[in-house]
């Protein structure tokens, strides 16, 4: 059985489209490629509904990567360059916490990461991973969309 799993790794790549501003400038979008980590697919399935393919109007998300393994996130990550990537931090086994603390600290330029909390009390444990966002369960689809276009937002996109 395999650990990782991919979806729509056929989207087009490289395209950028402008969005109109209420100032009449063109602001680019930005095409990024999400890895999602949870070893339970239902918590896959709600993020990727929630967040969607347009968490915002400069923001299209045009591939998703999944993974229910810790060892397929570090593989992963260190073969493909991803522009956010979305913790579990109740996985079993490896968490999503520590294991965004151990991406920070050991891949070079780790692009930024959003962890999926316990609770809304456990943001210390969020600080602790090193995470950019953290965003609690049960999970706010607007809090969720809005951390993946913070974060788009914030680096230069790869896909």
């Amino acid at each position: 059985m395999t650990a990782s799993t991919a979806s729509n790794d056929s989207a087009p790549h490289g395209t950028s489209t402008d969005v109109a501003t209420t100032a009449g400038s063109t602001r680019p979008v930005a095409r990024i490629s999400v890895l999602l980590y949870s070893d339970d697919i239902t918590t896959r399935d709600a993020v990727r509904a929630a967040v969607g393919r347009r968490p915002a109007k400069d923001v299209e998300v045009v591939r998703w990567h999944e993974c229910a393994t810790a060892d397929a996130v570090i593989s992963t990550v260190d073969a493909e360059r991803f522009d956010v990537l979305v913790l579990d931090g109740e996985a079993a086994k490896v968490g999503g916490l520590g294991l965004a603390r151990q991406l920070k600290n050991e891949i070079f330029e780790c692009p930024p990461i959003i962890v999926l909390t316990g609770r809304p009390q456990d943001s210390w444990l969020a600080a602790w991973s090193q995470a950019d966002l953290a965003v609690p369960h049960p999970l706010d689809p607007i809090a969720l969309t809005s951390a993946v276009a913070t974060l788009a937002r914030s680096g230069v996109p790869t896909a």
